[in-house]
């Protein structure tokens, strides 16, 4: 007779006491054989299969149906959700079968079915299971009499028992038995999933890890989490690919609370690594917001034992993260938690910082990430060196930025469209116009086109140099090339231009041509303008520019009246000038201009007045008007020049 680790076997329990002992009294409210129920613990937990059991040689009808009853109390006590029971029952087809009760014979395929219940019909299954020991109760109690318990002789009793299908079915609610099926088939239920246990037929870890990933990538993550539970419920293991799918599939389908509960189960088997963390943090991160999936990565760094296993792709699942949500500052704490824990970016950290910390223009911290990668001996990709490029040229290092460009070339990496650009505005602002068409030229040669940003670089470049005329006539071969592309930045640029040569009526021509392409025409673009007027010395040209910007709903900024102010006063017209002041609101700068203007012109008299009323509305000069001021004093005696002075307000 075999004996499982040490517990007597169940031909020997079933003679420990009556059927009526171990099946109906325990029901009724007396307390289970210790033996009984140590033994079905250890059976319903163990690797052996419950075909297995009852395969056992002899074993009687009774005692089956003795394990199942015994069996649903043991779970009923537990107070389980989700409660497993396995039911063994004999072949049904179209009629009944006897069953055999002294020896099994090995042709005979012996069907388990692996039927899921929940809570609620754990009173119907119980009274299925205490029907079936009551109606063999009397053949059963024949049976102990006659047989030879002890020495294990069951050969000459033979009993049959015969349950209809339709009965079965009625009374348990299992639902259709498919007996065409394999003896290792798991059905599917139509629960929830998330607490079903099911009886595995199948003990092999490595054939249900693979039906395990099998259906999550089925994207069937209910039957995957069965199958999983089972396993766990059976003291069997799944493989770490098995359950990181199990969890990503999980997630896929919205199921975020019954994956992090399976997520804590498998934290505690050991059954995580690296990548089971990052499907968790960025389903949390998705879900909950950043500092949710920030408060659980630190609670998992703050372990010991779950430290070791936090590789450098969870830290740049964080940072891609915080990369996500543009923040920089929480990316820059990872990245400090990185290095403290003595771990090594790999290429994906430092495209993330050096990407996210230029995309949120913290270019020094770009740099800074940068540098590291380059002394950790790594190779950039192109990606971080297209926005290395972009943080070196906002902070003027154009020489930096075009060694990475030359470095990319030299690696046969293509720079894109915006590198280019980059650099041109770069070299431009420095004054570097032969570099910057340099570039223009290799950009052509990439294959990219030059848009609005490339040439108004060009154009900036050329001004920047003072080369004026040059920029002028670039202007002209964009416009018979590429009219499409102008806009308001490229037309105040040559403005500017327009400006310093005192081009008045070419910047005119150019604001016109503005307004009628429906180009929105700004106070940056009059106030060039009417400069040009100023250096050409046209004052009633600058007024009628201002009065059409006032037409046009454009509110003067202290430039334009300062501007207006200047050539007013040198085209000798003072009223013009003094309504300007009157109508513009108080400006000690302004009023300084228009005082220091007159008295450059002559009109000492009308400077002394604007002098006073500057004072009186409270506006402060500044040394060169006091200085003018005392200089054009009347020359009399020290009595009436202190008296003088005293009549003004310095």
């Amino acid at each position: 007779m075999q004996v499982l680790d040490g517990f007597p076997s169940i031909w020997e329990l079933g003679g420990c006491c009556s059927l009526r002992d171990l099946v109906i009294e325990p029901f009724s409210g007396r307390s289970l054989s210790v033996d009984m129920e140590l033994f079905l613990r250890k059976l319903v937990t163990s690797q052996t299969s419950l075909t297995s059991a009852v395969q056992w040689n002899p074993i009687p009808v009774h005692c089956v149906s003795v394990f199942f009853s015994s069996a649903v109390r043991v779970f009923y006590l537990l107070g389980q959700l989700s409660i497993l029971f396995c039911v063994s029952i004999c072949v049904l087809k179209q009629s009944s079968y006897p069953r055999a009760i002294s020896t099994i014979p090995s042709k005979f395929q012996l069907k388990l079915p692996s039927v899921l219940f929940s809570f609620k019909e754990v009173n119907n299954l119980c009274s299925i299971a205490l029907n079936v020991p009551c109606e063999l109760e009397s053949v059963c109690d024949r049976e102990s009499e006659d047989s030879d318990v002890q020495n294990g002789n069951s050969t000459n009793d033979a009993y049959k028992l015969e349950l209809s299908r339709k009965d079965c079915l009625t009374n348990s609610n299992i639902g259709n038995l498919d007996t065409n099926q394999p003896s290792s088939f798991l059905e599917e239920t139509k629960n929830s999933g998330e607490d079903v246990i099911m009886y595995l037929e199948e003990t092999n870890e490595e054939v249900l890890s693979k039906r395990i990933l099998k259906l999550s990538r089925q994207n069937k993550p209910k039957s995957a989490l069965a199958i999983y539970k089972s396993m766990t419920f059976s003291s069997l293991k799944p493989d770490l690919h098995a359950c990181n799918s199990l969890l990503s599939s999980l997630l896929r389908n919205g199921m975020l609370d019954i994956a992090l509960k399976n997520f804590n189960s498998m934290k505690a088997s050991g059954l995580t690594t690296g990548h089971t963390y990052s499907l968790i943090l960025k389903a949390v991160a998705d879900a909950r917001g950043c500092n949710a999936a920030m408060n659980m990565f630190s609670e998992l760094i703050s372990s010991k034992n779950l430290k070791e296993k936090i590789d450098i792709v969870v830290y740049n699942t964080m940072i891609s993260i915080f990369a996500k949500a543009n923040s920089w500052y929480q990316a820059q704490k990872i990245w400090n938690i990185l290095k403290d824990n003595g771990q090594v970016g790999t290429i994906v950290t430092y495209r993330l910082l050096v990407c996210t910390f230029v995309r949120c223009g913290q270019n020094e911290l770009a740099i800074d990430a940068y540098s590291e990668l380059i002394r950790n001996g790594l190779s950039p990709e192109g990606d971080t060196m297209h926005a290395i490029i972009g943080a070196y040229s906002r902070e003027g290092k154009y020489d930096s930025a075009l060694n990475v460009l030359q470095y990319m070339l030299d690696n046969e990496l293509k720079p894109n469209e915006r590198a280019c650009n980059a650099v041109i505005n770069s070299l431009g602002k420095a004054g570097k116009v032969k570099l910057s068409f340099e570039v223009y030229e290799l950009m052509k040669s990439l294959g990219h086109a030059p848009d609005a940003y490339t040439w108004n670089s060009l154009l900036n470049a050329l001004n920047r140099a003072n080369r004026y005329s040059e920029a002028l006539q670039l202007f002209e071969r964009i416009r018979n090339l590429q009219s499409v592309i102008l806009n308001v930045h490229i037309y105040n640029t040559i403005l500017t231009s327009c400006h310093r040569l005192g081009l008045w009526d070419k910047a005119i021509q150019i604001l016109w041509q503005m307004e009628a392409s429906e180009i929105p025409v700004s106070t940056a673009s009059y106030n060039q303008v009417i400069g040009a007027c100023e250096v050409a010395r046209r004052p009633k040209v600058a007024l009628q520019v201002y009065y059409r910007m006032v037409r046009k709903k454009h509110s003067p900024d202290i430039f334009t009246l300062l501007s207006l102010m200047r050539v007013c006063i040198w085209g000798s017209l003072w009223n013009e000038a003094v309504e300007i002041l009157k109508l513009s609101a108080p400006n000690g700068s302004l009023y300084n201009a228009a005082i220091q203007g007159m008295f450059l012109t002559g009109k000492i008299d009308l400077a002394k007045k604007l002098y006073t009323e500057m004072r009186e509305r409270g506006l402060q000069p500044d040394g060169k008007t006091r200085a003018m001021m005392l200089q054009n004093l009347p020359r009399r005696s020290m009595r009436n020049r202190r008296r003088n002075v005293q009549n003004y307000k310095f």
